[in-house]
């Protein structure tokens, strides 16, 4: 009789601290339910040893994405690794990274991002959207969803957004004037500009030159600064705090980028809220449409200004370039997806020599292209979350608060329970509803209230692009054996260069 009254004790207490599990376990048995129960130490996983072996003998940090399909197959769907200071539990089961999630809580921790936050408190500087936490995170969240996730809102952006792929189109014709050749070598570096083009004309409703025939030398610098701080992201969370003295190098180049990304930021909006203000003293009425504005109009003090407007640049960036990238290698290789998508765009345009949002809404096969893509090359391969303040549990195990909680995205988009023939490119397969998909399978975005602030302008930019592109030029492979692998860079990127043949209709 003890032992009952104990286990029933135990079985209200599990059901006062993990709601979600009684649910799952439904009419089982107390002793059933507290038998289940297992801790992080039961977790399995890879020796340090070997998990650092990996990483830096086996050249695992350019292929973390494939680390979540290693560790899967060895340890299942849960695992738990160290690196550095770092202990992380994997997750890389769709229906588990749901539990996950609707556990978040109020005010969810995407992760610790350790070395981006000692950065902004050396230098005290404002944390943004990326790096703030708490009722912060959530009042600055609410301010820029009102203009960034609002459909009625973001299409006030397409106009701005197509004279940007204008010059997209002009700048790839440029350079096959320059080489004489159909050829374009290395897309992902021209869209990487397009897409910092873009989002600088939204955030400021300015151009800074990154599509000119020669762009201007701190748009490159601002552009280097993003590729060596993601670079030296993963070593500066690696390093304990106390080694930053003692190897300095990484530190120093991680700052050195930050502080020329503030500084770009700072340049231009000053310059534009310069301009409003000679615009008021003149008398004269103040509209806009770039965010920096309605930032302002929210009375945030500027240096949350310069902390949101330079994580939101350096954010859109790399998901354009990579989902422009990746979507016409694919279609290179596969020209009757390709002549499909053409078709759809002519239909819909209707002659219409720039398709508009309105136009790009009605276009089911874009929008098929786009999610297959980012199911196949995830820009964020393995997203995170830190549930603060409480245990929660995941399967069968009982994770403690404060964990690091990695999630496997790239892992689950290619589970073959999901996805049939998961290597291969098949956007038909978004077209028609299969009840085999888990809809958190496939989350390129995020969930939730910590998804993507920037998916609907990135998306819309994407579509704008690949519109324009295709009504221009039929894309081909530079050669049909040149396979084309990604590699993690923190982000998901191509492993070397994308080169396309564009030739004109």
């Amino acid at each position: 009789m003890p032992q009952t009254l104990k286990l029933a004790s135990r079985s209200s207490l599990l059901l006062r601290c993990f709601p979600e599990a009684w649910a799952e376990v439904g009419s089982k048995s107390p002793e059933a339910v507290v038998k289940r129960q297992k801790s992080l130490d039961d977790i399995p996983g890879p020796t340090t040893f070997s998990f650092l072996a990996d990483l830096f003998c086996r050249k695992g940090l350019s292929r973390l994405h494939e680390l979540q399909l290693e560790g899967k197959a060895k340890f299942g769907p849960v695992w738990k690794a160290r690196f550095g200071p770092i202990l992380t539990v994997h997750v890389a089961d769709p229906a588990l990274i749901e539990q996950v999630l609707r556990q978040e809580g109020k005010h969810p921790i995407r992760s610790d991002l350790s070395s981006w936050k000692d950065y902004r408190q050396c230098r005290g500087h404002a944390y943004g959207l990326l790096t703030a936490e708490g009722e912060e995170w959530q009042r600055l969240r609410s301010i820029l969803g009102k203009h960034m996730l609002k459909p009625k809102e973001v299409e006030a952006y397409g106009g701005a957004l197509n004279d940007v792929v204008t010059d997209l189109i002009k700048r790839l014709e440029y350079q096959q004037h320059q080489s004489q050749s159909p050829l374009i070598k290395d897309i992902a570096s021209e869209f990487y500009k397009f897409g910092l083009e873009g989002i600088s004309s939204v955030l400021f409703e300015t151009r800074i030159g990154c599509l000119e025939p020669n762009v201007p030398e701190e748009t490159e610098r601002f552009i280097q600064s993003i590729n060596t701080m993601f670079v030296m992201t993963l070593f500066t969370m690696a390093m304990p705090k106390f080694l930053h003295c003692i190897f300095k190098k990484p530190w120093q180049k991680f700052c050195d980028s930050w502080d020329y990304m503030f500084a770009f930021a700072k340049g231009h909006i000053d310059k534009r809220m310069a301009e409003v203000a000679e615009k008021v003293a003149r008398g004269e009425k103040v509209e806009g449409k770039y965010l920096t504005y309605y930032l302002a109009q929210e009375k945030l003090p500027m240096k949350s200004v310069y902390g949101n407007v330079t994580e939101l640049l350096l954010a859109g960036v790399d998901t354009i370039s990579s989902a422009l990238s990746w979507s016409l290698y694919e279609l290179s290789r596969h020209p009757h997806i390709q002549t499909a998508l053409y078709h759809e765009i002519s239909e819909v345009a209707q002659g219409e020599p720039i398709p508009s949002a309105s136009h790009v809404a009605r276009m089911p096969m874009m929008k098929a292209v786009m999610k297959e893509v980012l199911r196949l090359y995830p820009v964020i391969p393995g997203n995170a979350r830190v549930i603060s303040d409480r245990d929660i549990l995941v399967g069968e195990y009982t994770i403690p608060k404060k964990t690091l909680i990695s999630l496997c995205h790239y892992a689950t988009s290619r589970d073959e329970r999901f996805f049939p023939n998961p290597n291969k490119f098949q956007p038909e397969r978004w077209l028609q509803k299969d009840e085999s998909q888990h809809p958190y399978a496939s989350i390129p975005f995020g969930f939730g209230k910590r998804s993507c602030i920037g998916r609907r302008i990135a998306e819309l930019e994407v579509y704008l692009a690949l519109a324009r592109i295709l009504t221009h030029f039929e894309v081909r492979p530079e050669h049909e054996d040149n396979i084309v692998r990604p590699m993690t860079r923190t982000l998901l990127v191509p492993e070397k260069e994308i080169n396309l043949q564009f030739i004109h209709r």
